[in-house]
Protein backbone atom coordinates (compact mmCIF):
# COMPACT_ATOMS: atom_id res chain seq x y z
CA UNK A 1 0.00 0.00 0.00
CA UNK A 2 1.46 3.34 -0.97
CA UNK A 3 2.24 6.01 1.55
CA UNK A 4 0.44 9.15 2.52
CA UNK A 5 1.45 11.56 0.01
CA UNK A 6 2.60 15.48 1.03
CA UNK A 7 3.00 18.74 -0.49
CA UNK A 8 6.98 19.53 -0.58
CA UNK A 9 7.74 22.78 1.18
CA UNK A 10 11.41 23.61 0.35
CA UNK A 11 13.84 24.91 2.20
CA UNK A 12 14.54 28.08 -0.40
CA UNK A 13 12.03 28.74 -3.50
CA UNK A 14 14.61 30.64 -5.52
CA UNK A 15 12.25 29.90 -8.83
CA UNK A 16 9.68 31.54 -7.23
CA UNK A 17 11.42 34.69 -7.05
CA UNK A 18 12.66 34.62 -10.61
CA UNK A 19 8.98 34.16 -11.88
CA UNK A 20 7.99 37.46 -10.27
CA UNK A 21 11.03 39.49 -11.35
CA UNK A 22 12.27 37.77 -14.22
CA UNK A 23 11.65 40.58 -16.98
CA UNK A 24 13.65 43.25 -15.07
CA UNK A 25 16.17 40.34 -14.52
CA UNK A 26 16.47 39.70 -18.31
CA UNK A 27 16.90 43.74 -18.95
CA UNK A 28 19.52 43.99 -16.83
CA UNK A 29 21.48 41.49 -18.27
CA UNK A 30 21.13 42.07 -22.46
CA UNK A 31 21.62 46.09 -20.76
CA UNK A 32 25.66 44.78 -19.82
CA UNK A 33 25.59 42.34 -22.76
CA UNK A 34 24.90 45.35 -25.13
CA UNK A 35 27.77 47.28 -23.20
CA UNK A 36 30.32 44.20 -23.83
CA UNK A 37 31.71 45.95 -20.56
CA UNK A 38 32.02 42.93 -18.52
CA UNK A 39 34.65 43.85 -15.16
CA UNK A 40 35.06 47.06 -13.44
CA UNK A 41 32.33 49.09 -14.81
CA UNK A 42 29.28 51.09 -14.46
CA UNK A 43 27.18 48.44 -13.29
CA UNK A 44 29.68 47.81 -10.52
CA UNK A 45 30.44 51.06 -9.22
CA UNK A 46 26.45 51.83 -8.86
CA UNK A 47 25.83 48.73 -6.99
CA UNK A 48 28.64 49.69 -4.77
CA UNK A 49 26.97 53.16 -3.93
CA UNK A 50 23.67 51.52 -3.46
CA UNK A 51 24.91 48.78 -0.88
CA UNK A 52 27.24 51.37 0.73
CA UNK A 53 24.31 53.49 1.44
CA UNK A 54 22.19 50.58 2.67
CA UNK A 55 24.93 49.90 4.87
CA UNK A 56 24.89 53.50 6.08
CA UNK A 57 28.72 54.00 5.28
CA UNK A 58 30.91 55.85 2.81
CA UNK A 59 32.49 52.93 0.75
CA UNK A 60 31.58 49.43 -0.98
CA UNK A 61 34.08 47.28 -2.87
CA UNK A 62 32.81 44.61 -5.06
CA UNK A 63 34.70 41.70 -5.06
CA UNK A 64 34.37 38.07 -5.87
CA UNK A 65 33.07 36.25 -2.97
CA UNK A 66 32.02 37.04 0.39
CA UNK A 67 35.10 34.66 1.27
CA UNK A 68 37.54 37.04 -0.71
CA UNK A 69 35.67 40.09 1.32
CA UNK A 70 36.67 38.95 4.59
CA UNK A 71 40.43 37.93 3.59
CA UNK A 72 40.96 41.04 1.75
CA UNK A 73 39.62 42.95 4.64
CA UNK A 74 41.78 41.05 7.53
CA UNK A 75 44.71 42.15 5.12
CA UNK A 76 43.79 45.19 4.59
CA UNK A 77 43.37 45.83 8.32
CA UNK A 78 46.64 44.68 8.78
CA UNK A 79 46.91 41.09 9.56
CA UNK A 80 49.80 39.07 8.70
CA UNK A 81 50.96 35.15 9.05
CA UNK A 82 51.78 34.68 12.87
CA UNK A 83 49.13 37.03 14.09
CA UNK A 84 45.62 36.21 15.99
CA UNK A 85 42.08 37.10 15.04
CA UNK A 86 39.41 36.48 17.56
CA UNK A 87 36.00 34.89 15.88
CA UNK A 88 33.08 32.95 17.14
CA UNK A 89 33.13 28.93 16.67
CA UNK A 90 29.61 28.74 15.63
CA UNK A 91 29.88 29.97 11.97
CA UNK A 92 30.27 28.60 8.53
CA UNK A 93 33.73 27.56 7.90
CA UNK A 94 34.77 30.84 5.58
CA UNK A 95 34.35 33.30 8.38
CA UNK A 96 37.88 31.23 10.06
CA UNK A 97 39.45 29.95 6.84
CA UNK A 98 40.07 33.42 5.58
CA UNK A 99 41.97 34.17 8.57
CA UNK A 100 44.20 30.72 7.89
CA UNK A 101 44.82 32.00 4.03
CA UNK A 102 46.44 34.88 5.68
CA UNK A 103 48.88 32.83 7.52
CA UNK A 104 47.19 33.91 10.92
CA UNK A 105 45.64 31.81 13.40
CA UNK A 106 41.82 31.60 14.32
CA UNK A 107 41.46 32.33 18.05
CA UNK A 108 37.71 31.18 18.95
CA UNK A 109 35.37 33.20 21.08
CA UNK A 110 31.93 30.82 22.53
CA UNK A 111 28.61 32.17 21.51
CA UNK A 112 25.61 33.09 23.88
CA UNK A 113 23.16 30.41 23.83
CA UNK A 114 20.13 32.62 23.08
CA UNK A 115 21.50 34.55 20.24
CA UNK A 116 24.35 32.15 18.86
CA UNK A 117 26.43 35.25 17.94
CA UNK A 118 29.44 35.97 19.58
CA UNK A 119 29.08 36.38 23.95
CA UNK A 120 31.89 39.89 24.54
CA UNK A 121 32.04 38.69 27.95
CA UNK A 122 34.43 35.66 26.67
CA UNK A 123 36.65 38.44 24.72
CA UNK A 124 39.08 39.35 28.21
CA UNK A 125 39.81 35.24 28.34
CA UNK A 126 40.86 34.72 24.61
CA UNK A 127 42.90 37.94 23.83
CA UNK A 128 47.04 38.30 23.86
CA UNK A 129 49.40 40.18 22.62
CA UNK A 130 49.69 38.56 19.29
CA UNK A 131 45.98 39.39 18.82
CA UNK A 132 45.35 42.02 16.11
CA UNK A 133 42.08 42.05 14.91
CA UNK A 134 38.34 40.56 15.70
CA UNK A 135 36.11 39.18 13.76
CA UNK A 136 31.94 39.35 14.58
CA UNK A 137 29.62 37.27 13.07
CA UNK A 138 26.01 38.14 12.60
CA UNK A 139 24.43 35.07 12.41
CA UNK A 140 20.59 33.71 10.71
CA UNK A 141 20.20 37.58 9.97
CA UNK A 142 20.56 38.90 13.72
CA UNK A 143 23.41 41.67 14.75
CA UNK A 144 25.45 40.56 17.56
CA UNK A 145 25.53 42.56 20.63
CA UNK A 146 28.05 44.91 19.13
CA UNK A 147 28.46 47.23 21.83
CA UNK A 148 30.93 45.88 24.83
CA UNK A 149 32.09 44.01 21.75
CA UNK A 150 32.70 47.76 20.24
CA UNK A 151 34.34 48.77 23.64
CA UNK A 152 36.18 46.29 24.38
CA UNK A 153 38.50 46.32 20.99
CA UNK A 154 38.68 49.91 21.32
CA UNK A 155 40.53 49.47 24.91
CA UNK A 156 42.78 46.70 23.03
CA UNK A 157 43.31 49.16 20.36
CA UNK A 158 41.90 45.96 17.71
CA UNK A 159 40.02 46.54 14.68
CA UNK A 160 36.54 45.03 14.40
CA UNK A 161 35.54 43.41 10.85
CA UNK A 162 31.86 42.61 10.85
CA UNK A 163 30.75 39.23 8.67
CA UNK A 164 27.76 40.66 7.51
CA UNK A 165 27.19 37.87 4.84
CA UNK A 166 23.66 36.82 6.52
CA UNK A 167 22.30 39.99 7.80
CA UNK A 168 22.15 42.41 5.21
CA UNK A 169 19.57 44.75 5.59
CA UNK A 170 19.80 44.33 9.44
CA UNK A 171 20.07 46.82 12.54
CA UNK A 172 21.24 47.16 16.02
CA UNK A 173 19.87 49.68 17.97
CA UNK A 174 19.11 51.73 15.25
CA UNK A 175 22.56 51.27 13.03
CA UNK A 176 22.69 49.03 10.41
CA UNK A 177 24.84 45.86 9.99
CA UNK A 178 27.93 47.17 8.27
CA UNK A 179 28.32 50.41 9.61
CA UNK A 180 29.30 49.75 13.47
CA UNK A 181 32.68 47.67 12.79
CA UNK A 182 36.43 49.54 10.56
CA UNK A 183 34.69 47.25 7.57
CA UNK A 184 32.24 44.66 6.74
CA UNK A 185 31.91 41.64 4.68
CA UNK A 186 29.05 41.07 2.48
CA UNK A 187 28.23 37.99 0.59
CA UNK A 188 25.98 37.83 -2.28
CA UNK A 189 25.96 33.98 -2.50
CA UNK A 190 22.79 32.86 -4.28
CA UNK A 191 20.90 31.81 -1.62
CA UNK A 192 21.59 35.09 0.60
CA UNK A 193 19.15 37.24 1.31
CA UNK A 194 20.32 39.72 -1.26
CA UNK A 195 21.92 36.91 -3.69
CA UNK A 196 23.90 36.91 -6.85
CA UNK A 197 23.17 34.08 -9.81
CA UNK A 198 26.73 33.22 -8.93
CA UNK A 199 29.31 33.83 -6.42
CA UNK A 200 30.08 37.71 -5.56
CA UNK A 201 30.82 39.84 -2.61
CA UNK A 202 31.34 43.34 -1.07
CA UNK A 203 33.56 44.87 2.01
CA UNK A 204 31.79 48.39 2.98
CA UNK A 205 33.59 50.50 5.14
CA UNK A 206 33.54 54.66 6.36
CA UNK A 207 37.64 54.62 6.02
CA UNK A 208 38.83 55.46 2.90
CA UNK A 209 42.33 53.61 3.65
CA UNK A 210 40.55 50.13 4.34
CA UNK A 211 38.68 51.36 0.81
CA UNK A 212 41.69 52.00 -1.12
CA UNK A 213 43.72 49.09 -0.13
CA UNK A 214 40.79 46.55 -0.73
CA UNK A 215 40.35 48.37 -4.23
CA UNK A 216 44.57 48.14 -5.09
CA UNK A 217 44.44 44.12 -3.37
CA UNK A 218 41.26 43.00 -5.27
CA UNK A 219 43.59 43.72 -8.68
CA UNK A 220 46.48 41.68 -8.30
CA UNK A 221 48.07 44.73 -6.14
CA UNK A 222 47.80 47.53 -9.05
CA UNK A 223 48.30 51.23 -7.90
CA UNK A 224 47.94 51.98 -11.86
CA UNK A 225 47.21 50.00 -14.94
CA UNK A 226 50.08 47.34 -14.76
CA UNK A 227 51.86 48.83 -11.62
CA UNK A 228 51.67 46.99 -8.71
CA UNK A 229 53.09 47.94 -5.13
CA UNK A 230 52.43 44.41 -3.31
CA UNK A 231 51.15 41.01 -4.21
CA UNK A 232 47.33 40.32 -4.54
CA UNK A 233 44.32 38.80 -5.98
CA UNK A 234 42.15 38.53 -8.67
CA UNK A 235 38.85 39.11 -7.06
CA UNK A 236 36.28 41.48 -9.08
CA UNK A 237 32.74 41.56 -9.17
CA UNK A 238 31.45 41.31 -12.71
CA UNK A 239 29.37 43.61 -14.18
CA UNK A 240 26.52 40.83 -14.66
CA UNK A 241 26.24 40.14 -11.16
CA UNK A 242 26.34 43.58 -10.05
CA UNK A 243 23.12 44.34 -12.34
CA UNK A 244 21.66 41.62 -11.34
CA UNK A 245 22.41 42.35 -7.73
CA UNK A 246 20.75 46.36 -8.63
CA UNK A 247 17.52 44.81 -9.67
CA UNK A 248 17.08 42.42 -6.40
CA UNK A 249 18.09 45.49 -4.35
CA UNK A 250 14.86 47.24 -5.32
CA UNK A 251 13.08 44.26 -3.90
CA UNK A 252 15.10 43.39 -0.64
CA UNK A 253 12.89 45.70 1.48
CA UNK A 254 9.73 43.83 0.71
CA UNK A 255 11.41 40.61 0.84
CA UNK A 256 12.58 41.59 4.16
CA UNK A 257 9.14 42.62 5.34
CA UNK A 258 7.99 39.33 4.01
CA UNK A 259 10.67 37.26 6.12
CA UNK A 260 9.88 39.30 9.32
CA UNK A 261 5.77 38.46 8.44
CA UNK A 262 6.98 35.01 8.18
CA UNK A 263 9.28 34.23 10.83
CA UNK A 264 6.35 35.78 13.34
CA UNK A 265 4.02 33.37 11.66
CA UNK A 266 6.31 30.37 12.73
CA UNK A 267 6.53 32.19 16.24
CA UNK A 268 3.23 32.68 16.65
CA UNK A 269 2.24 29.18 15.86
CA UNK A 270 5.55 27.39 17.60
CA UNK A 271 4.97 28.98 21.53
CA UNK A 272 2.10 26.83 21.99
CA UNK A 273 4.40 23.53 21.50
CA UNK A 274 6.63 22.86 24.34
CA UNK A 275 10.08 21.64 23.33
CA UNK A 276 10.45 24.24 20.67
CA UNK A 277 12.82 27.05 21.21
CA UNK A 278 11.88 29.80 18.74
CA UNK A 279 14.69 32.09 17.46
CA UNK A 280 14.84 35.66 19.64
CA UNK A 281 14.80 39.20 18.72
CA UNK A 282 16.39 41.06 21.30
CA UNK A 283 14.75 45.06 22.15
CA UNK A 284 16.32 47.27 19.87
CA UNK A 285 17.76 44.57 17.31
CA UNK A 286 16.13 44.05 13.85
CA UNK A 287 16.14 40.18 12.77
CA UNK A 288 16.04 39.89 8.81
CA UNK A 289 15.47 36.06 9.24
CA UNK A 290 18.23 34.94 6.59
CA UNK A 291 17.55 31.81 8.45
CA UNK A 292 14.53 31.00 10.62
CA UNK A 293 16.51 28.65 13.55
CA UNK A 294 15.16 26.91 16.05
CA UNK A 295 16.29 24.25 18.26
CA UNK A 296 15.46 21.34 19.91
CA UNK A 297 16.94 18.30 21.97
CA UNK A 298 16.39 15.37 19.76
CA UNK A 299 17.01 17.36 16.60
CA UNK A 300 18.33 14.71 14.56
CA UNK A 301 15.01 12.67 14.54
CA UNK A 302 13.36 15.75 13.46
CA UNK A 303 15.51 16.58 10.93
CA UNK A 304 14.98 12.71 9.38
CA UNK A 305 11.22 13.32 10.60
CA UNK A 306 10.49 16.96 8.08
CA UNK A 307 12.26 15.24 5.22
CA UNK A 308 10.21 12.08 4.86
CA UNK A 309 7.40 14.67 4.56
CA UNK A 310 9.15 16.16 2.43
CA UNK A 311 9.33 19.70 4.30
CA UNK A 312 13.25 21.10 3.48
CA UNK A 313 15.32 21.69 6.68
CA UNK A 314 19.23 22.27 7.09
CA UNK A 315 21.50 22.63 10.18
CA UNK A 316 23.87 25.74 9.99
CA UNK A 317 26.07 24.13 11.03
CA UNK A 318 26.40 20.68 12.14
CA UNK A 319 30.36 20.93 13.75
CA UNK A 320 31.72 24.33 15.17
CA UNK A 321 34.84 25.41 13.42
CA UNK A 322 37.49 24.04 16.82
CA UNK A 323 36.28 20.41 15.96
CA UNK A 324 36.60 20.75 11.97
CA UNK A 325 39.70 18.33 11.09
CA UNK A 326 40.92 21.79 9.40
CA UNK A 327 41.64 23.51 12.96
CA UNK A 328 43.16 19.85 14.57
CA UNK A 329 46.25 21.20 15.01
CA UNK A 330 44.85 23.67 17.24
CA UNK A 331 44.28 21.06 19.86
CA UNK A 332 40.61 21.45 20.63
CA UNK A 333 38.38 19.22 22.66
CA UNK A 334 34.58 18.38 23.12
CA UNK A 335 33.86 20.74 25.99
CA UNK A 336 36.33 23.80 25.20
CA UNK A 337 33.24 25.86 23.90
CA UNK A 338 30.18 24.39 25.12
CA UNK A 339 27.52 26.78 23.79
CA UNK A 340 28.53 26.39 20.30
CA UNK A 341 29.05 22.60 20.51
CA UNK A 342 25.27 22.43 21.98
CA UNK A 343 23.85 24.44 19.62
CA UNK A 344 25.39 22.81 16.59
CA UNK A 345 23.64 19.45 18.14
CA UNK A 346 20.21 21.33 18.24
CA UNK A 347 20.07 23.47 15.52
CA UNK A 348 17.40 23.39 12.76
CA UNK A 349 16.88 25.84 10.41
CA UNK A 350 13.26 25.59 8.69
CA UNK A 351 11.65 27.16 5.65
CA UNK A 352 12.19 30.51 5.03
CA UNK A 353 11.78 32.99 2.15
CA UNK A 354 9.80 35.74 0.76
CA UNK A 355 6.67 33.68 -1.15
CA UNK A 356 6.63 31.06 2.17
CA UNK A 357 2.58 30.69 2.11
CA UNK A 358 0.66 30.50 5.62
CA UNK A 359 -0.37 27.35 5.14
CA UNK A 360 3.13 26.15 4.41
CA UNK A 361 3.89 27.52 7.42
CA UNK A 362 1.33 25.77 9.25
CA UNK A 363 2.05 22.49 7.41
CA UNK A 364 5.68 22.93 8.92
CA UNK A 365 4.61 23.75 12.74
CA UNK A 366 2.18 21.05 12.51
CA UNK A 367 4.53 18.24 11.18
CA UNK A 368 7.16 20.00 14.95
CA UNK A 369 4.19 18.99 16.90
CA UNK A 370 3.13 15.87 15.88
CA UNK A 371 6.78 14.58 16.14
CA UNK A 372 7.24 16.46 19.30
CA UNK A 373 4.28 13.98 20.82
CA UNK A 374 6.00 10.53 19.33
Amino acid sequence: MAGPSFEAVPQLDLAAQYASIGGEIRTAVERVMASQQFVLGGEGVALEEEIAKLSGVSHGVGLASGTDALILSLRACGVQAGDEVLLPPFTFVATGSAVSALGAKPVFVDIRPDTYNMDASELERRVTSRTRAIVVVHLYGLAADMDPIMAFAKAHKLPVIEDNAQAIGASYKGRPTGSIGDAACISFYPTKNLGAYGDAGMVVTNSPQIAERVRTLRNHGQTAKYLSTEPGWNSRLDEMQAAILRVKLRHLSDWQRARQSNAAEYTRLLNHIPGVMPPITPDGFEHVFHQYTIRVERRDALQQFLSARKIGNTVYYPHPLHLQPLYASLGHKPGDFPHAERAAQEVLSLPMYPELRKEQIARVVDAIAEFLKC
